[in-house]
């Protein structure tokens, strides 16, 4: 036989899988505990053996290899059971974002070309609604607390005792279409393989220090890849323990943290600073916990130290990235953060990152550019988006849309998006910066700050401000603030005070719906 016929045999017996790992891990830490939500408890054993029979019900229902299949839901232990049981099943994961509305969940829908969708009890009229003659099947999900209501057929209906074949599909056939979280017209489908996502699971093992003895808290919705590729997938690779909870709001969180002792905690800065301002964390005992990441936006440098004081063993990580590289990019260790808050650190393991002008020529340090990246970990392209794809690997990187300074030593500063730089009065304002001054003064909570048109500036700085508890704030008194902070172009030019900011269930805010509320006199 030549090598040429052998080539085909030997590329399925060196492909990877995410069911493989799954069942790797079983094989090594079968009795420890995998995944705790509410009353359920799994080993990795039942876990693994549970999505094959999973798997086997939907290859029953006609799902076949490169299918999609869709889940609506919040974080649950069956969201996570049909995770794997839809890649054992040879077919491809489309996450939905529970917060969208009908008309958006049935473009995702549409646009995807799911033939299944699963939903719980919070998200069923809107899946019911959107799925009108677009489906095969709609299943219920267990959400953390109550089954799906009579009438839809449940999840664990799915389990059968079939024994399934060896997986067809690994490698670089498509595991998921991940939705971006929409700040443009329409959501683009990043289309992320079995390869990129094992990849960059192997820099999160590494760069994030997961072992088999963490203990994990997984509060943020697993639809984002943050939480569903950056968290659980690589603490399940490793062996660690999993606890899923539906709810990232402060009291919940921390009654887990004690209850559990759970040892490493991801959250956005929005959640982090919920913690920290709740009364709940009065007399805790959160000394298990010793590993801490943030993401998904940047975190106040301001807040980071009131972190470091109030939690002192807590040894925390920035991880810098989004949906296209599944999603880790760049990575701020425990230990620089010293000498570097508010640094976004450098490039993980699997990552090379550049920051370029619009030339594609790399900028000297200290001057802003585009970071963009070559990675394994990258997406495929958009899913049937081609003319976005190309935009996206112009010059043969991968273009992030971020602005970024890069130092002498290689660490990288996110200095804003590229679409949010403000232009006001023939000067580059970058809303990073001043959130940044802002977030030093003792009354304020949360800032955003945007560039709204103006005859005179072009852009006028805007600042949107939460003010803190307790602490009353006026406008006159955080001019003086920026006074001493900020240069006179970067003082913002309105102020408004508002009760809450909008942001999605990652956690980022929402600065689009900030502009399109102010435009509209809200």
């Amino acid at each position: 036989m030549t090598f040429d016929a052998l080539a085909p045999v030997i590329t399925r017996a060196r492909a990877q899988s995410l069911s493989a790992m799954l069942r790797r891990s079983a094989d090594r830490h079968g009795d420890n505990v995998a995944i705790l939500c509410g009353d359920v408890s799994w080993s990795y054993a039942a876990f693994a053996a549970l999505v094959e029979q999973l798997a086997a019900g939907l290859r029953e229902t006609g799902v076949g290899p490169g299918d999609r299949v869709a889940i609506l839901a919040r974080n649950s232990h069956a969201f996570i059971a049909m995770r794997f049981a839809i890649a054992r099943a040879d077919a491809v994961l489309v996450p939905i974002n529970f917060m969208l509305n009908v008309d958006d969940v049935r473009y995702i829908l549409e646009h995807s070309g799911a033939r299944v969708l699963f939903a719980d009890t919070t998200t069923l009229d809107i899946a019911t609604a959107a799925t009108t003659g677009l489906v095969d099947h709609l299943f219920g999900l267990d959400g953390e607390a109550a089954p799906p209501p009579p009438g839809i057929p449940a999840w664990e209906s799915l389990a059968r005792d079939t024994l399934l074949p060896p997986e067809a599909r690994g490698g670089e056939d498509l595991l998921q279409i991940v939705y971006t979280s929409g700040t443009e017209s329409r959501p683009k489908g990043a289309m992320l393989s079995h390869n990129a996502v094992l990849w960059q699971y192997q820099s999160c093992v590494i760069d994030c220090e997961w072992t088999r003895d963490t203990v994990a808290l997984h509060a943020m919705p697993l639809f984002h890849c943050a939480q569903l590729d950056a968290m659980i997938g690589p603490a399940l690779q490793i062996g660690a323990r999993n606890i899923i909870t539906g709810s990232p709001a402060a009291e919940n969180v921390l009654d887990l943290l004690t209850r559990h002792r759970i040892t490493s905690f991801f959250a956005p800065p929005t959640v982090w600073i919920s913690l920290l301002r709740s009364p709940a964390i009065v007399g805790r005992d959160l000394t298990a916990l010793a590993k801490g990441y943030y993401g998904a936006s940047i975190m106040p440098v301001e807040v980071l130290r009131e972190m470091r004081e109030r939690l002192p063993q807590l040894r925390l990580w920035n991880l810098y990235g989004q949906t296209e590289i599944a999603p880790v990019a760049t990575i701020l260790f425990p230990e620089e953060h010293e000498a570097r808050l508010g640094s976004a650190g450098r490039p993980t393991l699997h990552v090379d990152t550049r920051i370029v002008d619009d030339a594609m020529n790399p900028v000297a340090p200290g001057e802003i550019g585009e970071i963009v990246h070559r990675s394994p970990q990258l997406l495929s392209g958009y899913w049937n988006d081609p003319e976005r794809t190309a935009d996206a690997f112009a010059g043969g990187w991968f273009h992030s849309g971020d602005l970024g300074i890069l130092d002498a030593q290689g660490y990288i500063t996110v200095v804003d998006r590229k679409k949010d730089m403000i232009k006001s009065g023939g000067e580059n304002v970058a809303s990073r910066e001043v959130e940044e001054a802002l977030y030093r003064h003792a009354a304020i909570s949360e800032v955003a700050v945007i560039g709204l048109p103006d005859p005179k500036w072009i852009e006028a700085v805007t600042a949107i401000i939460v003010v803190r508890d307790g602490h009353s704030l006026t406008a006159t008194e955080v001019l003086a603030h920026c006074a001493v902070h900020l240069a006179g172009f970067k003082t913002p030019k309105n102020i408004v005070f508002t009760d809450t900011l909008p942001r999605n269930a990652s956690g980022k805010i929402l600065k689009r719906e900030l502009r399109q509320s102010l435009l509209a006199g809200g």
